[in-house]
């Protein structure tokens, strides 16, 4: 019997990052003779962050038919609550713990966790969906450093995030390995695996798709834009191009799904105008100026551009029962990224056989094969994204393609490759 703690954030809380945690311990618990536990946050970041990150419209249970237990108790605010998480973990005396991580601002609990562990005795490793920060700060890296630094191991989803992990701590041995390989010299592993493809979200093969899209008002040729809308990814551009594509033919429609990341709190509470007075000052300190999204607005492009008859926009938070009506009404998923480590949107468009539309950014360029599962376009060039757009319509992807793609992306082999490699292999 082995026992794994994956810790991040649990069901109850919004995100990939709620998701891709979730999903990776039920793989764990589908394995024979594994006993899974998840160990989550209670709160996330600092307190004074202008953001609602509770789930609150999901009403299906993610845990229902498996045997995980969910312990809810680190909050960021409160340091005592870090050293009760250490407590409760060493009680559990798992064989591996993996850690999310995801954002660097967490890396003072979640550092100060994983080296109380690692004390003990306990097997640590880190699923890096990033290391150099999206947007970035001056304390980014102090942070990363400080988070990461002491791991057994690492996890990674690209090249890029290895290769950044080499950037960030050059007087360390890597070893980058998959299939099983012994680690020699003394170096630290880190595994190269495919993000999975989320199985909580499905087709419904009852779902009525003409109706819906008529109810919509949509175009016979739908282009999809899901999830959280923050800068890196790219709406902005996605807008753009579409605007474009608009002016030459009327059988188009752009969809635009998600919520705004920084307007999720009723800002006539007193209690949101504090929070967004002190939150604003801490940019002003640690955040560069031009990653500062407070005045992303790229809504206000589909007014400018003219685009409310060809735009429906669904600007909040999707419950998860809800998701699979979006990619099943579209014919392309639109990933005009800015910046990319790899993508839960990416993913769940895979277990919906849709076509990816993406810029030659991050990990894009090796899991979408230009022409075959998607079509890639130059990095900021909104002519090469309206090509891209182009060619979607007049030389469509089979979707049997894209299905191809993700044949050995399961979350069963993701967590089978990590147990086998960090309980078995590496000793």
């Amino acid at each position: 019997m082995k026992r794994i703690v994956c810790f991040g954030p649990g069901p109850r809380f919004k995100g990939g990052i709620a998701n891709y945690n979730t999903s990776l311990a039920k793989a764990f618990d589908r394995l024979a003779d594994h006993e899974v536990h998840i160990v989550s946050w209670t709160q996330q970041y600092p307190a004074i962050i202008p953001r609602d990150f509770i789930d609150r419209k999901s009403r299906k249970d993610q845990l229902e038919g498996t045997r995980i237990q969910v312990h809810y108790l680190t909050n960021y605010n409160n340091p005592m609550s870090w050293r009760k998480t250490v407590q409760a973990i060493k009680f559990l005396h798992p064989d591996l713990v993996i850690f999310q991580w995801a954002i660097a601002v967490q890396g003072l609990p979640l550092g100060y966790i994983a080296r109380q562990l690692r004390k003990s005795g306990i097997k640590v490793v880190f699923d890096l969906h990033f290391v150099i920060q999206k947007e970035g700060s001056g304390l980014d890296q102090r942070f990363t450093k400080y988070g990461i630094g002491r791991s057994d191991g690492f996890v990674v989803h690209a090249g890029q995030t290895a290769d950044q992990l080499r950037q960030l701590f050059p007087e360390k041995k890597f070893a980058v390995v998959n299939d099983h390989q012994m680690v020699t010299n003394h170096s630290i592993p880190v595994v190269r695996l495919f993000h999975p493809v989320y199985d909580m979200f499905k087709p419904d093969p009852d779902f009525d798709v003409e109706r819906w899209k008529k109810e919509m008002n949509l175009q016979q040729h739908v282009f999809l834009f899901f999830g959280f809308i923050r800068r890196y990814k790219g709406l902005h551009q996605a807008i753009e191009s579409f605007a474009r594509l608009y002016a030459q033919r009327k059988d188009v429609s752009l969809l635009i799904v998600g919520e705004s990341f920084w307007n999720t709190l009723d800002n006539s509470k007193l209690s949101t105008k504090l929070k967004n007075a002190v939150f604003g000052i801490a940019k002003t300190l640690f955040l560069k100026k031009q990653d500062d999204e407070g005045n992303y607005r790229p809504l206000d492009l589909i007014g400018a551009y003219g685009l409310q008859d060809a735009c429906k926009v669904v600007n909040e938070f999707v419950p998860n029962e809800e998701v699979h009506r979006y990619f099943q009404v579209s014919d392309n998923l639109l990933l005009f990224y800015l910046t990319a480590t790899p993508s839960g949107v990416e993913s769940i468009g895979y277990n919906f056989r849709i076509p990816m539309l993406a810029t030659k950014v991050g990990h894009f360029p090796e899991t979408i094969q230009d022409g075959f599962n998607g079509y890639l376009a130059d990095d900021r060039d909104i002519s090469s994204m309206v090509s891209a757009m182009k060619k979607a319509l007049d030389q469509p992807i089979n979707r049997i393609n894209v299905a191809k793609t993700s044949e050995n992306m399961s979350w069963e082999s993701y967590a089978s490759s990590i147990i086998q490699y960090f309980t078995e292999t590496v000793k």
